[in-house]
Order: C-alpha cells, then structure tokens, then sequence
C-alpha cells in the first residue's frame, strides 16, 4: 500500500526529532571531524525543516547526548571510551573546563534553534529512547509520526527509528538531512536497512507539504 505523506505527516500529529546535532559531535572541532565533515552540507537542509516545521505547529525535538551521571563508571562501548578520552585531553593537554562541555551540549547554531524546541538529554547508551523522557515527550505532544534527521547513519539513526516503530510511531528520514560515515556507507544503510523500518523522504518534499497546509 502506498505510503499516504498528508496523513502521515498531518502537522497536528508529528514531530521533528533531531539526533545529536551539537556543538561537540556536530560543530566546530566536535568529536568525530570525519562525521563533521559529512553533516556540515546538509546542515542547511535541516535548518529549513525546522523552520518549515515551526510555521506549521510542528513541534521540534532535539535529542542530546549528554555526560555520564556516573563519570566514575568505565565506558561499556568502544565509542564511548574513544569520545570520554577526547574528552579528558591528549598528552599533556588540559582536559576541557565545565563551560566548554556545556557549551557542547547546545545546539549547533547551524540549524537555528529556537526557545520553543524542546531538548532531552540522554546520559548513557546510544539511542534516544531507552532511559529518557522522549516517548513521554512525544505522547504528550499528541504524536504518531517522527521526522527525523541528524547524526548518524552509523548507529543513531537507525537506533531512533527501530525504537520509534517498536513504541508504535511512524518515522520518516530526511535523506538529505542525515549523514553517515563513510559517505558511501551512510547511503547504504539508507537504501538497505532505514528503508526497511522508515519512508524516506527528502526535507522539500515535507516543506512542501507542510507549506499546503
């Protein structure tokens, strides 16, 4: 059956949802630069949804990811470890001063964030869901379909949206508002497993939408 984009993406029931687009993944001198490298030109498109979402009372949610709440605790995943030794400095560099880390928790000013979005902040693991407010968040927004865009097509992404089906919503990807790294395999995690799970969509085709509405 054909997927129907008005239906589902009815303005009154969905939510842009963003994975970790800040300042210390997705910004300037951010942890991961090859993955900087490969969102940087798609941050515009991200931009314009989020604009498009705002003037139709599309409700925009950022996902975060945040510090440990047990900095003590060793890292349970090899990213992690890379990130918390990033983090703590390289040779005899000083590690990052408080300002700074909560300077990298905000949104990238790329794609303009406004006092009106709302932001959850996880503090382990790798998804948005587990162990956070967001399926709350989203129910009590009054919402059956996510729009989602953001980092990464390597892990968070298709975390976002196999929890998302699993907790009953409908998702939607922007393709032109995700990046993934290497290039090449972030298209074909889109073609050969998000596909699987979420329509994809590219970010005109939902300004559009909302524009007629």
């Amino acid at each position: 059956m054909p997927i129907d984009l008005h239906e589902m993406l009815d303005p009154a029931k969905t939510a842009v949802v963003t994975m970790e687009l800040q300042r210390s993944i997705a910004g300037e001198g951010g942890a991961l630069p090859d993955l900087r490298a490969q969102i940087a030109p798609v941050l515009p498109n991200v931009r314009r949804l989020l604009t498009a979402a705002r003037s139709a009372s599309v409700p925009v949610v950022h996902c975060i990811a945040g510090p440990s709440k047990v900095p003590s605790a060793p890292p349970n995943y090899p990213l992690a470890a890379a990130m918390a030794r990033r983090r703590e400095g390289a040779g005899d560099a000083p590690p990052p001063d408080p300002e700074a880390l909560a300077r990298g928790l905000e949104v990238v000013p790329d794609i303009g964030p406004e006092p009106t979005d709302v932001r959850v902040v996880r503090s382990h693991g790798l998804t948005p869901f587990t162990g956070t407010e967001l399926d709350a968040v989203l129910r009590q927004l009054g919402v059956q379909s996510v729009v989602a865009a953001g980092v990464s097509l390597n892990i968070g992404i298709i975390g976002l949206s196999v929890e998302a089906v699993g907790l009953g919503y409908r998702v939607a990807v922007v393709t032109d508002g995700v990046a993934g790294t290497p290039a090449e395999y972030g298209q074909a995690v889109l073609q050969n497993t998000v596909r699987m799970v979420a329509t994809l969509v590219q970010v005109d085709q939902v300004v559009d939408l909302w524009a007629t509405r």
